[in-house]
């Protein structure tokens, strides 16, 4: 084991603290201490490797006092206290607390039941076996964290967590509807790395759900699985909304609609595709697997050629996780547009020019016409490089600009060309067309700025 520990860690022999441990068993938690104590009296412990797992237990309900002590000759001795109870658990798993029968219920036994819950939070949510096994190794034997809610209770989380993680660890609710937090009362990303000793409080609006980003981040077993089951039940009700949008707009054009459908009629197209429910079908149709005019022309029974040109779909700039915005030419309203029906993806918007859909272009399958609705209020993202001469303070003057025409900076990078000339890269966030060409004429009343182009690719 020591050898093993050894290869797993990367340390030499030296460096292993407990090649000589002792287990001491004693009556009460009071002794635990006392014991403990006495230890260090007669040996000088080891900075930073005391634990006291028996005032924060480990999630899985583990307890004991950890101390690593310069015994004789300076060899390092690990040292672990704890009672007849904390033995039997640490031997036998949870399953070791009904051995102990007692009349009030110890917190250790109220912490046990809430990592069982957990457990079983996360297998229900997981969407295979595989993915709750990684789910739960995680959470296992982690290097451990401890942060305080504002009240006072602390939590102890693996190293490395994020307040996301914090936010689940606390409810899954609050996980879900968590928008930003405090870090020792001070507002900070939902990123951040946590350290021990600090207080964090989540903060939560109603209605608001998971970011698919967040799982870059996140690393608890628990976050990561709420967070995917959320994502999922989004991604699955939006693909049904957008799904029926497409057949209904198709059925429209024969001046038919879901409604006037006969029961049998649908329950035939369900059975040759081997599909179970109306909403099923709905919601392939939204994520690109079945084709929505191929659907009505069957539901109707049509003929090849009696399929009219259907008008555009209008892109709401709202249909969620089923309709992107393609990162290869960044399209915002205004832009000439084009929908490309990805499988498993729903449709995946470029601007009509997009060098990516050439190859489309021969495939009317995979390409839907689209436009942008008349009550688009959402923003989007555009580069702009500019180039410039160089000037004190000009990034600030830069940023200055862009948030007079009230756009938003979402990233900035620097290239410099020669020590007079350099290319700024800006990433910001308008709402249109319109918008962006009021922040470019802005931009060019700046003298040191010499050329500005949108970055389309």
């Amino acid at each position: 084991s020591i050898y093993d520990k050894m290869r797993s860690k990367r340390k030499s022999f030296y460096e292993i603290m407990d090649v000589y441990a002792f287990r001491i068993i004693v009556d009460n938690v009071d002794n635990c201490y006392r014991t403990l104590g006495s230890m260090h009296n007669l040996y000088k412990p080891v900075a930073g490797r005391f634990k006291d797992y028996i005032a924060i237990p480990k999630a899985n309900g583990y307890q004991s006092l950890h101390t690593t002590l310069f015994g004789m000759h300076g060899l390092p001795i690990e040292i672990q206290i704890r009672t007849p109870e904390m033995e039997t658990l640490a031997n036998n798993g949870i399953a070791g607390h009904w051995l102990y029968k007692s009349s009030d219920e110890s917190s250790t036994h109220v912490r046990t039941r809430e990592w069982m819950r957990d457990l079983l939070e996360i297998q229900q949510s997981a969407g295979n076996s595989l993915e709750f096994i990684e789910n739960v190794k995680i959470d296992l034997f982690p290097d451990e964290v401890y942060v305080f809610t504002p009240l006072g209770d602390i939590y102890d989380l693996a190293q490395g967590s994020t307040p996301v993680d914090f936010a689940y660890a606390v409810h899954t609710d609050i996980g879900n509807t968590c928008v930003a937090c405090r870090i020792d009362r001070r507002l900070a990303p939902l990123s951040a790395t946590l350290e021990s000793g600090q207080t964090v409080e989540i903060i939560t609006a109603p209605g608001a759900q998971p970011n698919p980003a967040w799982l870059n981040f996140a690393i608890s077993g628990k976050a990561r699985s709420s967070i995917r089951h959320v994502l999922k039940h989004q991604q699955q009700s939006e693909s049904i909304s957008l799904g029926r949008r497409l057949l209904e707009r198709t059925l429209t054009m024969y001046d038919s609609s879901l409604e006037n459908i006969p029961q049998e009629k649908l329950k035939t197209v369900l059975a040759d595709r081997s599909i179970a429910s109306l909403d099923e079908l709905l919601g392939e149709i939204g994520l690109g697997n079945q084709i929505a005019y191929v659907i009505a022309r069957q539901l109707l029974t049509l003929e090849e050629e009696q399929v009219q040109h259907l008008g555009p779909l209008a892109i709401l700039g709202s249909e969620g996780l089923v309709v992107t915005y393609a990162k290869c030419c960044k399209p915002i309203p205004g832009d000439p547009i084009i929908g490309h029906i990805s499988a498993g993806r729903g449709i995946v918007i470029h601007t009509d020019t997009c060098k990516n859909m050439h190859d489309l272009r021969d495939k009317p399958d995979e390409i839907m016409a689209v436009r942008w609705d008349d009550t688009v209020d959402q923003e989007f993202s555009v580069e702009l490089r500019l180039e410039l001469e160089h000037e004190k303070g000009i990034i600030a003057i830069i940023a200055s600009a862009i948030t007079n025409e009230d756009a938003n900076i979402e990233g900035i990078s620097m290239i410099e060309k020669d020590a007079r000339l350099g290319i700024i890269n800006v990433t910001i966030a308008v709402q249109d067309r319109v918008h962006l060409a009021q922040v470019i004429k802005r931009l060019r009343l700046l003298k040191a700025i010499n050329r500005i182009i949108r970055v389309r690719s």
